[in-house]
């Protein structure tokens, strides 16, 4: 399947759900579930990795590390000229989980994970300081029900 340049086909896909199924499966594991050698899984990952289709990381809960304030943060801007440097400034803080241009009502819709709402009103202000920083609308997760990858099922249809 080709997405973005890059050719994916039936045996990526299913190495990358192995992954999102097991994050830590290793490569005899996943050579003998999808029947093929252990070299070409590594080959393939390798290759995964290298052009960047997947990176390996470690994903922690926020909450057990001491994150306590998740928010999503929607960031106006003016002049609309500013936003991709805006952008790319908001991007370097620490506390930026996720972080995307918008259409509709605001320009960039920033979502961080701060200790405590001391921290978040910190960052709130450090970023409402910014040049090019309209206006901020900062509103709370309480509780988060779901944080996942994408279903590769739905590249499929």
């Amino acid at each position: 399947m080709q997405k973005n340049g890059i050719s994916l086909d039936k045996l990526d896909f299913d190495i990358v759900s192995c992954l999102q199924q097991d994050g830590r499966m290793s490569f005899t594991v996943m050579a003998e579930k999808l029947e093929v050698s252990v070299g070409t899984i590594r080959t393939r990952m390798n290759k995964l990795v290298e052009d960047g289709t997947i990176s390996i990381i470690g994903r922690v809960d926020p909450d057990k590390l001491g994150f306590h304030a998740y928010a999503h943060i929607a960031v106006y801007v003016r002049p609309a000229t500013l936003k991709d440097k805006l952008a790319r400034k908001i991007a370097r803080l620490p506390e930026v989980s996720f972080l995307a241009m918008t259409s509709g009502d605001y320009d960039l819709e920033v979502d961080v994970m701060c200790r405590d709402n001391d921290h978040l009103m910190d960052f709130v202000n450090t970023v409402s300081a910014y040049e090019g920083v309209h206006q901020t609308k900062t509103t709370l997760y309480f509780k988060v029900y779901k944080y996942a990858q994408p279903d590769l099922a739905l590249l499929k249809k």
